[in-house]
């Protein structure tokens, strides 16, 4: 049990942690952040100085609200918030020019704005938007002579962000790399871990490695938006087509990450189970966790170097092979982690390119294995102990 006078060391070193993960929170956004400056910026001059409009509210807010709403599935998204907003605009304008300001005009523009956005076959972003900005206009007076140009305002502020998000820059076009490359290292890290859980016969490791192992969905999850977006900009941006074949590239990443993580997750689970029960895993098997993590090593500097991780392919082969032979002493439990290596191999070789039904015949059957596909042996990792 740790000290009291452990205490300013852990302390130290958790607010180390904190300050780390919003440097790196802000590194992540702060491309974005610029982006919502400029469009803002932008909409105003084009609202005030081009369109010769009177405080130009709705054109710098309108952007910001169509680029922060965009975030994840950026084109599309920016295309209904902006439709949304201007439609909002646009009935609160025209009812309030028509009968003025007051409880029951504002009831009444809300869900007149709402039932068009639905009946034009709006998303909920769309609908919602709608409604936000009837309400603003019906309760903000318009500038003498101005009304009906807060919706142009909308529109403009609208067609700005989806020029940006057309037209982002070309290193945002990395992020989806570099977090799958972020991905396999978290893999190697805890396929380390395991082995360590393994040779200690720690149990509180053992959990937090299983704790760990689950987390590891959300940085798929998150990989899973970003690539999305990454295909949708250069998809729709005349000038980021030959961006296709490389988001294209990582969007194909998807499906064998997904497999080798469920796959983690039941080795680390049976990992778990065979430290609490005291069943013999070999030190063979434990080795072959440690190379499959060096594996993993090579795949993630690949992906951090842009290029088609090749290189892993040669020690994936040799682990195969010597995923195929069986200890006598084994467990039932060395035995699940065998057979996951042997299935995580695969999933990793398609990972590097290879068709999963080359990668399969990669891996030799042992007597023990044959009947079991090991491209598609992923189970569920919630199973008893």
């Amino acid at each position: 049990m740790p000290s009291a006078s452990d205490l300013p060391a852990r302390v130290a070193r958790r607010s180390r942690s904190e300050a780390r993960i919003r440097t790196d929170r802000l590194q992540t956004r702060i491309a974005f952040i610029l982006q919502c400056g400029v469009g803002a910026a932008l909409a105003w001059w084009l609202a005030g100085d081009v369109f010769d409009h009177r405080m130009p509210f709705f054109a710098p807010v309108t952007a910001i609200i169509t680029l922060g709403m965009s975030y994840g599935q950026r084109v599309r998204r920016a295309v209904e918030v902006m439709i949304g907003v201007a439609l909002g605009v646009f009935v609160g304008d025209l009812f309030a020019h028509l009968f003025g300001n007051g409880v029951p005009q504002l009831l009444v523009v809300v869900v007149l704005a709402m039932t068009i956005a639905s009946l034009v076959g709006a998303g909920i972003l769309m609908t919602i938007q709608a409604g936000v900005q009837a309400a603003i206009i019906t309760t903000l007076l318009a500038a003498p002579g101005q009304a009906f140009t807060r919706w142009v305002d909308a529109v403009i502020g609208g067609g700005v962000a989806l020029v940006i998000s057309v037209l982002v820059p070309a290193t945002g076009l990395q992020r989806p790399r570099q977090k799958a490359a972020l991905v396999v290292e978290e893999l190697a890290a805890i396929l380390r871990q395991t082995a360590t859980v393994i040779r200690t016969d720690d149990g509180e490791l053992a959990g937090e490695t299983l704790q760990r192992a689950r987390a590891s969905e959300r940085m798929l999850d998150e990989l899973r938006s970003l690539a999305s977006e990454g295909v949708a900009v250069v998809r729709l941006s005349p000038f980021r087509r030959r961006h296709l074949p490389g988001a294209q590239a990582v969007a194909d990443l998807l499906e064998p990450l997904d497999r080798a993580i469920r796959n983690l997750r039941v080795l680390v689970r049976r990992a778990l189970v065979g430290t609490r029960r005291g069943e013999v895993i070999p030190p063979a098997y434990t080795a072959l966790l440690d190379d499959l993590a060096r594996s993993c090593d090579d795949i993630a500097r690949e992906l951090h170097e842009r290029h088609e991780p090749t290189a892993a392919r040669a020690g994936l082969h040799r682990l195969g092979e010597r995923s195929a032979v069986i200890d006598a002493a084994s467990g039932l439990s060395g035995e699940v982690i065998r057979a996951q290596v042997r299935s995580m191999v695969v999933d990793l070789l398609v990972l590097t390119g290879i068709p999963v039904e080359d990668a399969a015949d990669v891996v030799p059957t042992s007597a023990r294995d044959r009947g079991r596909r090991v491209d598609h042996d992923v189970v569920d990792d919630e199973e008893p102990t």
